[in-house]
């Protein structure tokens, strides 16, 4: 096989990875901020999926152009369900948390099944079978502006944290809860703006990668489960691990179906997982367990 292929492969897996590693930034965020296991990240996403499909259908609007716009009222969502229904179990055990999440996702599940039922639907742009050449290589065109996209919006959120100041005030609530209190920060307020930045991640990565994929109600288990996998491959918590994470997976992925048989691709992102657990369980860039 022509050593063009392969690295054909590579990049379509890289780019693919890219949004992968947005979807699971929202997940590291919500987690190392709140401590809350979000069991909805891909049922969110799946309602952003359709949101764009629904915008793209009837109003001809491309998904690219309305990431930010879905960001945003996934954003709300996010934080209204932060404010009104998580806050009060942030006290409770675990397993309440655990099955308030599930009970969020069930319900989001058979919303969509009842409003859109069980058959797939797809976004067809303009530019949807268009193609770069750089040189023996060939760059899908809508994988492409959907990487770039990815890497803005990660971008835009690292500075966030990194420089505006409730960024830096919601880092500081996620390192030291008591001291976020005792300096008067409003937690709760920072934990629903975190867990809103988080949906808004999904609800990006959802218009980005509605290009790429046909959305159905059931995928959003399927892309919960891969969430997982990314953070905790990446380093649960850990922004850049969850980016990392999502490149690996989709690298892995890619080759995997060029190798062996694109049904295979899930056996090796739980191949990575496993070794990640055995040899660093605190996950790639994680902070070591102590």
């Amino acid at each position: 096989m022509p050593a063009e292929i392969y690295l054909n492969v590579a990049i379509s897996g890289l780019l693919t990875g890219l949004v992968y590693g947005l979807m699971a930034l929202g997940l590291s965020v919500i987690f190392g901020v709140v401590r809350v296991v979000n069991f909805a990240h891909g049922e969110m996403m799946t309602v952003a999926m359709y949101v764009a499909v629904v915008l793209f259908a009837q109003l001809g609007l491309d998904p690219l152009l309305m990431m930010l716009p879905i960001a945003a009222l996934l954003f709300a969502v996010g934080y209204a369900m932060q404010m009104a229904l998580i806050n009060p179990f942030i006290a409770r055990p675990e397993h309440s948390q655990f099955m308030l999440m599930v009970a969020v996702a069930i319900i989001l599940v058979n919303g969509l099944l009842i409003v859109f039922g069980p058959d797939a639907q797809t976004v067809q742009t303009s530019y949807a079978f268009d193609s770069f050449a750089v040189g023996p290589v060939i760059v899908d065109a809508t994988k492409l502006y959907a990487g770039l996209a990815a890497i803005l919006v990660a971008a835009a959120l690292f500075a966030f944290f990194q420089f505006a100041p409730l960024g830096k005030a919601i880092r500081a609530c996620a390192d030291n809860y008591t001291g976020a209190l005792v300096v008067g920060l409003d937690v709760k307020r920072l934990y629903a703006l975190s867990f809103g930045l988080g949906a808004a991640c999904v609800g990006a990565a959802g218009a980005i990668i509605v290009l790429i994929v046909d959305v159905t109600p059931p995928l959003g288990p399927a892309y919960t489960l891969l969430a997982f996998i990314i953070v905790i491959t990446g380093g649960l918590g850990s922004m850049p691990g969850a980016l990392l994470g999502g490149i690996l997976i989709g690298l892995t992925e890619a080759m995997a179906g060029l190798f062996f048989t694109p049904s295979a691709k899930s056996m090796f992102a739980f191949a990575i997982l496993v070794l990640v657990l055995l040899f660093r369980p605190q996950g790639i860039m994680g902070k070591r367990l102590t």
